[in-house]
């Protein structure tokens, strides 16, 4: 499959700032609550910096991570459907620079802002196409090679505007949950890329280019999005 490029030429962030909409960035410590699960669904949110964690917690109380979402991204677009709740939580990953954007206000720049309205549907396009990728992977890969894609993902291998790859903090559970896999089989996972050469560890998780090689080869060739 092939990516959706967002367009580049478009600056979101003086748009969302210019003095005809009047929206500033809020900061947020890691570790802090953007919305959570149940809260009502009245706004999306757009990350200018850091990672934050998207989970949701079953009804006999386990909890997924079903993404991880970085600059550049939004969250809280399922609003736009219609929900009055929020299906999921929105939590830190570390420090933030995040702007709300009420459901109306959105709703009015879709319509009225063309550009912007690009903008967001290829971000929406771009997301639904990494949904379906991991869900594929989720369905027909194995652990050890979900957590390799994971790995890659939450460093910007394979992104699709040109974000050279970056140092992870995230640990374990969170990897764990993400992948669907317990955190002992993911600490043998890890050990076994360190022994391989495929990341480093020290205070953060740096990850070569070397673990793309091998998924890539494990794959037959395939991309990550595919």
């Amino acid at each position: 499959m092939q990516k959706v490029a967002k367009p580049l030429s478009f600056d979101v962030v003086s748009f969302l700032t210019q003095r005809g909409h009047r929206r500033i960035f809020s900061k947020y410590k890691a570790h802090q609550n953007v919305f959570s699960q149940g809260d009502p669904a009245d706004s999306v949110f757009y990350i200018h910096k850091g990672k934050v964690k998207v989970t949701i917690v079953s009804a006999r109380g386990k909890e997924g991570v079903v993404a991880i979402r970085g600059p550049d991204e939004f969250c809280g677009e399922d609003c736009l459907t219609g929900l009055p709740r929020r299906l999921y939580s929105v939590n830190t990953m570390s420090p933030c620079e995040i702007m709300r954007i009420e459901k109306d206000a959105v709703v009015r720049l879709l319509r009225y802002e063309l550009e912007f309205a690009d903008y967001f549907i290829s971000h929406l396009l771009t997301r639904t196409a990494q949904v379906e990728a991991d869900l594929a992977a989720q369905l027909f890969s194995s652990s050890e090679m979900r957590l390799a894609r994971a790995l890659l993902l939450l460093s910007n291998y394979g992104n699709d505007i040109g974000l050279a790859p970056i140092p992870v903090r995230v640990n374990h559970e969170t990897l764990a949950k993400m992948i669907g896999t317990t955190r002992a089989r993911v600490t043998t996972f890890m050990n076994k890329f360190r022994k391989s050469g495929f990341i480093d560890y020290n205070g953060k998780l740096d990850v070569h280019l070397s673990l793309l090689n091998f998924v890539l080869n494990q794959q037959g060739g395939l991309d990550l999005t595919e």
